[in-house]
């Protein structure tokens, strides 16, 4: 009797699926700025993607819940004056996200869970200590307020962004940055190089630990990321200019682990590793194809396991935390696809047959609760991420959205939705306005709501006095 040969593996099966047309998200004018980054971040709460826009930088921020046809005027993020480049969501904060730009500057934005109705202006904080555009912004994965920023100065800046003050910099770097990648509890990190280097840096004591010349022999452009156990998976070219992905042991990089040739297209390879399934996901810009592997201890090491194909090519790619999958549906990853006009969702599913909670599927993923304070991060201390339970199961995004859309009527009517006593609407106004004075956010919706009631009630009335001159000038004609 014949001995299998198939690799055991319960993600041997994964499939990818994209949405239903009517999940998409419709009419977005995706950037068309010459810059390998993947234009698009997401989390449980909100997807963001960098847009053309006239006069200066600017991303859209909506709502996941919020798929279909988007408004030419839905609101911007507008603040950076040159194109935008990057942008990447704080992991411990769903409403905090990183924008760096062609102006030379990094900012954080708080982004309100109410639907924009005005163009947001107005950053929580600037970032100014580059001299050259900054086109790469990596939030450290366990400490609060540490954000990373690298510019074409060929600097490195980490910045504790409670404060807006750098920390460290580093201009260990004589090229361009291509990729930055924390590894697992944000002692190091390492980069890819136009110098064709891959370096593993400490931070903290401002060096390169490790390097290795030429992980790919082509010259164009090199990704890197951190893997779970230590390990460092590239992407990159051959001298052939034939794509290749690698695996290496940072601490013997003599060898790499593992040294894979894939096709001869000139797209740079974006990865998105899932540390939870030990998966990586390889996007590549312009291609209409995801490919998927898993990486493990066992020889060959890195394992290919399908290829999710599509007609139209993809402009960037957002990676949805474990955080934001459906576990009903066993979905272990989602990626966000951007097209020239539009953002596509796929999901990634295990074929299972049983309607319980797959454990092996699900085990405790980085939750958003960071593990330590700059200070300490800074002073030497390393933690690996505060883990969560999967098992409470998905919590649909309407439900995450901190509260129902805000009419002034349905305040009124309906106040104790709003943690206010049910009787407030027969409150004397002083008394209103003193409950609404402790509540500003709720003030400032409720300002909004008025100024949108105004615009209406003024377009309404220019449109009835339009209508009562064609009348008047249908009937004086008529006599």
């Amino acid at each position: 009797m014949s001995r299998s040969i198939v690799r055991q593996s319960k993600f041997r099966h994964v499939f990818g699926q994209a949405v239903k047309a009517d999940q998409c998200y419709d009419d977005i004018r995706v950037s068309k700025v010459t810059w390998d980054s993947s234009f698009c971040a997401v989390n449980p709460k909100f997807l963001a993607v960098i847009v053309e826009s006239s006069g200066g930088g600017a991303f859209l921020v909506l709502p996941v819940h919020k798929t279909g046809r988007v408004d030419k005027n839905y609101p911007l993020v507008v603040g950076h004056s040159g194109p935008v480049l990057d942008i990447d969501w704080c992991p411990h904060d769903d409403n905090i996200l990183a924008s760096c730009s062609e102006d030379c500057t990094a900012m954080v934005w708080q982004i309100p869970d109410h639907t924009l109705t005005r163009p947001l202006s107005d950053p929580v904080v600037v970032l100014e200590g580059h001299s050259k555009r900054v086109g790469i912004v990596s939030w450290h994965p366990t400490a609060r307020n540490i954000l990373l920023t690298a510019g074409s100065d060929n600097l490195i800046i980490i910045w504790n962004v409670g404060t807006g003050e750098p920390l460290l910099s580093m201009d260990d770097h004589p090229d361009l940055i291509y990729s930055i990648s924390w590894n697992r509890n944000g002692s190091l990190f390492c980069t890819t190089c136009k110098d064709r280097r891959l370096r593993v840096c400490d931070p903290r004591k401002r060096e390169v630990v490790a390097e290795r010349l030429a992980p790919h022999e082509g010259i164009r452009p090199m990704r890197a990321i951190f893997t779970r156990d230590g390990n460092i998976f590239t992407t990159g070219f051959t001298r052939m200019s034939q794509r290749e992905l690698g695996l290496w042991d940072p601490t013997n990089f003599e060898e790499p682990i593992a040294l894979l040739e894939l096709d001869t297209s000139n797209g740079v390879l974006l990865p998105y590793y899932d540390a939870d399934a030990n998966m990586v996901y390889l996007c590549g810009k312009g291609d209409s194809s995801i490919r998927y592997f898993e990486v493990t201890d066992e020889p060959p090491y890195v394992h290919y396991l399908s290829t999710f194909s599509s007609k139209e090519p993809q402009r960037g790619m957002g990676f949805m935390p474990k955080r934001g999958v459906d576990v009903t549906k066993c979905e272990i990853a989602r990626l966000f696809k951007l097209h020239d006009k539009k953002c596509e969702p796929i999901t990634m599913t295990v074929p299972r047959k049983s309607d319980l909670f797959q454990d092996d599927l699900y085990p405790d993923t980085a939750g958003p609760e960071p593990a330590m304070e700059p200070e300490e991060w800074l002073d030497g201390r390393d933690e690996d991420p505060i883990l969560v339970s999967m098992r409470e199961g998905y919590i649909p995004p309407k439900s995450r959205d901190c509260s129902p859309p805000l009419t002034f009527l349905s305040f009124l009517s309906s106040p104790s939705s709003y943690h206010c006593p049910f009787f407030l609407s027969s409150f004397p106004l002083f008394l209103l306005f003193a409950f609404l004075s402790s509540q500003p956010q709720l003030l400032e919706r409720l300002l909004e709501e008025i100024q949108n009631l105004k615009a209406t009630v003024l377009s309404q009335e220019k449109r009835i006095c339009d209508l009562e001159n064609k009348l008047s000038q249908y009937t004086n004609g008529t006599d």
